[in-house]
């Protein structure tokens, strides 16, 4: 399995074509014709050129992080594909996942009029914002009712509120396409090389959407950047890490082969080491 990031994820062009041989290495035959313009559409959404919306205007929930979950979750699509595990599943299934993932922050997209602060604004509902944006553009590219139910789900299950195991589901690849996304998303973020030191501009994105919601200071987790150090590695421990394990069915297994070390986890696992080492050093900052 490649290693995390050796995908070029600040050109769209360089994933789509990872994303395409992967496909085709699937399915010999398949058409890629769908991807390729999901990939020219979403590439229009967040540089500014899809009618009706702005640029993306965020740096850390950017159209470079969107790439980095298409990265990853490929990769688990190909681990799995090679397996022997149950449900399989088909060409249509991987093209929902991948509606899914290059969907599932394009709710932090503003519309063109909405011309004060940015989309961080939005990340305490983007992901239903997401959903809503979805189920107006995926009709267009012959994507049924069902299926848009399907992306959606697995959309809505990437909110750290929201639990996969209350989700209903109408068919077990759907639950599939769920976890897929939900542990390709938290893993292409917190293995990224710049992980740590984007940080500070979490927090930021997170204080704008505390101001736009009025959340009462007194609730709101995060006060200062160094509140963000320091509980992200309980985070990872006690949140994220036995989530993937369990409520995500684990399938970042099919990320490595079987007995040798994962190397998305291990590149989250350092970063995790460095947050606990700079707070170590007492500055109490990035």
């Amino acid at each position: 399995m490649a290693a995390p990031h050796s995908i070029d994820t600040k050109n769209p062009q360089t994933v789509a074509a990872m994303v395409k041989s992967a496909v085709v290495q699937a399915w010999p035959k398949a058409s890629t014709t769908l991807i390729d313009r999901l990939f020219v559409d979403v590439t229009d959404m967040f540089r500014g050129r899809y009618p009706g919306y702005r640029a993306i205007d965020m740096f850390y929930h950017d159209y470079e992080h969107t790439l980095q979950a298409t990265v990853c979750l490929t990769h688990i699509l190909q681990g799995r594909h090679q397996s022997a595990d149950q449900p399989a599943l088909g060409q249509r299934d991987w093209e929902l996942g991948l509606m899914a993932v290059l969907l599932h922050d394009c709710g932090f997209l503003k519309q063109s009029d909405d011309l004060t602060g940015t989309g961080a604004k939005y990340t305490l509902v983007h992901e239903r914002r997401s959903c809503d944006f979805a189920r107006q553009y995926l009709p267009g590219l012959g994507v049924t009712p069902a299926e848009i139910n399907d992306v959606c789900s697995a959309i809505m299950c990437t909110g750290p509120q929201n639990r996969i195991s209350s989700v209903p589901f109408g068919r077990e690849q759907a639950r599939l396409i769920s976890f897929t996304l939900v542990t390709a998303d938290y893993l292409a973020q917190m293995s990224a090389p710049d992980y740590v030191d984007e940080l500070p501009i979490l927090f930021r994105e997170f204080q704008e959407a505390y101001e736009f919601e009025h959340v009462p200071v007194a609730k709101r987790p995060y006060h200062v950047v160094t509140d963000l150090l320091q509980k992200t590695p309980a985070f990872w421990g006690n949140y994220v890490r036995p989530m993937l394990d369990f409520e995500a069915g684990g399938v970042h297994r099919y990320l490595t082969t079987a007995g040798q070390p994962n190397p998305y986890i291990q590149a989250v696992e350092a970063n995790i080491e460095e947050v606990r080492r700079r707070l170590g050093q007492g500055t109490g900052s990035i």
